[in-house]
């Protein structure tokens, strides 16, 4: 399987759809459907019955996962696509814009 170029923890900005032009933090990626979940970005309207963890119920707000094609990294306050190069012998992801190193 190949590397996923967004991982969890990552700032991104939405590059398509109804949220774009918003940055956010991503919470969670499914590799298998190529898939992220971006705070505060595509919220849903959830209707949720009570229960013993949320005793009154009601309409609550959550993130939606979005395509991870419609996000791009931001590395130092600019919106850039993503490399791998190969660093001591270690697969590491690179800022084409800058060619700094992420991790």
């Amino acid at each position: 399987m190949a590397t996923s170029k967004i991982k969890k923890g990552d700032t991104v900005k939405v590059i398509a759809g109804k949220n774009k032009g918003k940055e956010g933090k991503v919470t969670a990626v499914d590799v298998k459907n190529h898939r992220v979940t971006v705070e505060g970005v595509n919220l849903a309207t959830k209707h949720t019955k009570p229960s013993a963890a949320n005793q009154n119920g009601g309409i609550i707000q959550q993130e939606a996962p979005i395509d991870s094609s419609n996000v791009m990294l931001v590395v130092d306050g600019q919106a850039t696509r993503v490399g791998f190069r190969f660093e001591n012998d270690k697969k590491v992801r690179f800022a084409k814009k800058t060619g700094k190193t992420i991790d």
